[in-house]
């Protein structure tokens, strides 16, 4: 039996669920609300995650399959997702803002676009956040695939305690400033004031 076989089949069925997960919401919000504001909203829900917290969640659905099927940098996807998500909101707030107001998160995901100054800093420091655990997740697959181990082992040791140190800091700034728009993100569920 090949054991290298077994954790792609796990990855496999991690990636189904979360499919499964992400349509199950699509069909729960088009049967609340109809297919194309279910749609919308699921959309936007999604670009919530993407925008506003701080590891790439919601780039995950795209991020970690496309470096396992074709060796394409977690980094660059996350950028591409980045640029979705920051167009759909784009369009969404220009041409069809009343889709906010379907659900929790695109309402507070609405807040925060218009309201530049503090809470655009939870986007600041959700792409810090989401780009620095992205590289470490780039870095890891480099050294479980054994490119590049020699050099980080002898000159990103260092380089890297740095950089986690500095993504604690940046999880400590952004949920003092989730806490100041009214949000409890560290209980066991989201409740928006």
């Amino acid at each position: 039996m090949d054991m290298k076989a077994k954790p792609s089949i796990q990855i496999f069925i991690k990636f189904v669920l979360l499919c499964a997960i992400l349509v199950g919401y699509f069909g729960y919000l088009s049967y609340e609300y109809g297919v194309a504001t279910g749609g919308i909203a699921a959309m936007l829900t999604w670009s919530f995650f993407v925008l506003c917290t701080p590891v790439a969640d919601a780039g995950f659905l795209l991020d970690f399959p496309l470096r396992l099927l074709f060796g394409i940098r977690m980094v660059v996807s996350e950028v591409a997702v980045w640029g979705v998500a920051i167009a759909l909101n784009a369009v969404t707030l220009f041409y069809a803002p009343t889709y906010y107001k379907t659900t929790i998160l695109t309402e507070l995901l609405h807040k925060i676009l218009l309201t530049p100054y503090p809470y655009w800093g939870v986007i600041v420091l959700s792409g810090l956040g989401t780009f620095l655990s992205i590289r470490f997740g780039d870095e890891l697959m480099d050294v479980i695939h054994h490119r590049d181990r020699s050099y980080f082992h002898s000159h990103h040791f260092k380089h890297e305690l740095i950089l986690f140190a500095f993504f604690l800091l940046v999880l400590f700034g952004y949920y003092e400033l989730i806490a100041s728009i009214g949000i409890d993100a560290v209980g066991p569920r989201l409740t928006y004031k």
